[in-house]
C-alpha cells in the first residue's frame, strides 16, 4: 500500500466531508478514493469513517489519525519539493581554457535539453586537478596520455599566416597540410634568429611537453627554443610579432587565425582527455548525455568513441 497516497485522499475526504468532493480534489475517481481509504483502514485495523452516516463523518479513531496523516502528507510534499530543487542544482564541470566558447554554449544547451544543468568552469590542467582534489567541482575534464584517453586532440605547430604563394598550400584552411620538420627551425648562418616553439599552459603536461622537447633535442634545437608560455595570449602574440610557433590543435589555430601544420618528428603528439567525477554516475551521465558535444568543444576527432 502507498501510505502517503492513502493518507492524502483520507485527509482530502475528511476535510470536505464527502468522498465525491475529496476524490475530485485529488483528481481521481470516487471508487479509487474509496479503495484507498479502505486499504488504510485495513492497514490500521480500525475504521476511519462512520459508514452509517450519510456524509463522510470521522470516527473517534479517524479524528485521532487526521492530524498525523496531514503531517505525513506535508512532509512528503516537502520532500518532493527538495528533490525537485536538488535536480535543478547544476553539475559543476571544469573544462580546458582552450575550449571554443560557442561550442561550450552548444554543450550547455544540449545538457539542458537532456535535463542536465551544467555549471561550466574553464581552467588549466593544474587548476582542474586542484579543483577535483578540493571538491570545488563535481566533475572535470582531465589531461591524460592519449592511450588512456576518451578523446584525443592531435597537435601541431601554428604560426602567423604568410602572404606569399607558399603559404597558400600550408594554411589552416588547406585540406592537405605538409608536415613541418623541427630541424628546419635550427639557427643557421643564413637565418641566425632563434625561431621558438611556445607550449601553451594547457599542454604543460608530461605526455605533451616532454615528448616535444625530446623531439626538439633529436632535431638538434637549442633548449631555449621550446619553452612554456605564461599564457596563450603571450604565445600567440609572439607568433604574430616574431614569427614564432605555438603548439596547438588545428581547430584552435583556425580560431586564432593562424596557419597550422603537423610535426614530422612527432606526428602522434596529442592532447588526451577523460572526464572524472567524485561520483561515478556523474561521469557516466556526462559521457552518455553530452559526450559528443563535449568532444567537439575539446576539438577532438568527432569520429572518436564517446561510449559510456
Amino acid at each position: 500500500m502507498d501510505l502517503v497516497s492513502a493518507c492524502r485522499i483520507f485527509t482530502s475526504v475528511a476535510e470536505r466531508g464527502s468522498f465525491t468532493l475529496g476524490a475530485a480534489a485529488e483528481g481521481i475517481p470516487q471508487s479509487v478514493a474509496s479503495r484507498r481509504v479502505a486499504a488504510l483502514e485495513k492497514h490500521f485495523r480500525q475504521p476511519l469513517f462512520d459508514r452509517t452516516a450519510r456524509r463522510a463523518v470521522l470516527t473517534v479513531f479517524g479524528q485521532d489519525m487526521l492530524g498525523p496523516a496531514k503531517r505525513l502528507v506535508q512532509y512528503a510534499e516537502t520532500l518532493e519539493f527538495h528533490a525537485a530543487e536538488a535536480k535543478l542544482r547544476p553539475l559543476t564541470l571544469a573544462v580546458p581554457e582552450t575550449c571554443d566558447v560557442r561550442r561550450l554554449a552548444v554543450l550547455d544547451a544540449a545538457a539542458r535539453e537532456a535535463e542536465l544543468a551544467l555549471d561550466i568552469r574553464s581552467a588549466g590542467p593544474e587548476a582542474r586537478a586542484a579543483w577535483m582534489r578540493d571538491k570545488a567541482v563535481r566533475a572535470a575534464v582531465q589531461a591524460v596520455p592519449p592511450d588512456d584517453a576518451l578523446w584525443v586532440v592531435p597537435l601541431g605547430l601554428a604560426s602567423a599566416p604568410q602572404t606569399g604563394p607558399r603559404e597558400a598550400t600550408q594554411g589552416s584552411s588547406s585540406p592537405r597540410r605538409r608536415p613541418i620538420r623541427l630541424e628546419t627551425l635550427r639557427p643557421s648562418r643564413t637565418e641566425p634568429a632563434l625561431r621558438r616553439v611556445w607550449i601553451q599552459p594547457e599542454d604543460d603536461v608530461p605526455h605533451v611537453r616532454d615528448v616535444l622537447q625530446r623531439a626538439g633535442h633529436r632535431a638538434a634545437l637549442l633548449p631555449a627554443q621550446i619553452s612554456v608560455a605564461a599564457s596563450l595570449v603571450t604565445a600567440v602574440g609572439a607568433a604574430l610579432r616574431t614569427g614564432a610557433f605555438v603548439l596547438a590543435s588545428a581547430d584552435q589555430a583556425r580560431e586564432l587565425g593562424l596557419a597550422w601544420r603537423p610535426i614530422a618528428e612527432a606526428a602522434s603528439l596529442a592532447r588526451g582527455y577523460t572526464v572524472a567525477a567524485h561520483v561515478g554516475d556523474d561521469a557516466a551521465l556526462i559521457r552518455t548525455l553530452v559526450g559528443v558535444e563535449l568532444a567537439r568543444a575539446l576539438g577532438a576527432d568527432e569520429s572518436g568513441d564517446v561510449d559510456a
